[in-house]
């Protein structure tokens, strides 16, 4: 049987610390679908449709890598797409909790969906779109945080 993961999120937008864990995940399981969540409690820069051009700029170097999306329940789609795993990042010991109650209620909705639980790499451990955002916002540099094709997006937002 072939090891297939999800790895969700709402990549708005992508950076190097998403990608380290999807490219990490990539190396562990025959397939990663990442699912672009669509989370009505966020409001997003970019549209589901960007976010997922952006990730697959990022990844189509990775065979083993599809980019989709989903609104409803994680472990609903997970099923859908026959994985048997979810790949969470975790960047400080501060994510912990937060994953724990999100792993524990999907091991209630379906037992057989195991979590993996991935460290960021340690100079991705401070990153998350909100900082690149604020930072891109203001003109901040942010060519170390995200891929170029990300940057370029970034910059058109905003009007650069």
């Amino acid at each position: 049987m072939a090891s297939i993961a999800v790895c969700p999120g709402s990549f708005d937008p992508i950076t190097y610390g998403h990608l380290d864990i999807i490219r990490r995940g990539a190396k562990v399981f025959d397939m990663v679908y990442v699912s672009v969540m669509n989370n009505s409690a966020k409001n997003p820069l970019f549209s589901v449709e960007e976010r997922m051009n952006l990730i697959r700029a990022v990844t189509k170097d990775l065979p083993n890598v599809k980019v989709d999306e989903h609104s409803g329940l994680l472990v609903e789609y997970a099923k859908a797409v026959n994985a048997n795993a979810i790949i969470r990042g975790l960047r400080a010991v501060s994510d912990f909790e937060y994953e724990m109650q999100i792993t524990s209620m999907n091991r209630v909705l379906n037992e057989e969906i195991e979590t993996f639980f991935i460290m960021t790499n340690n100079q991705y451990s401070f990153l998350s779109s909100s900082i690149v955002k604020e930072v891109a916002k203001y003109n901040g540099d942010i060519a170390e945080l995200v891929p170029a094709v990300v940057k370029e997006a970034l910059d058109k937002k905003f009007n650069r």
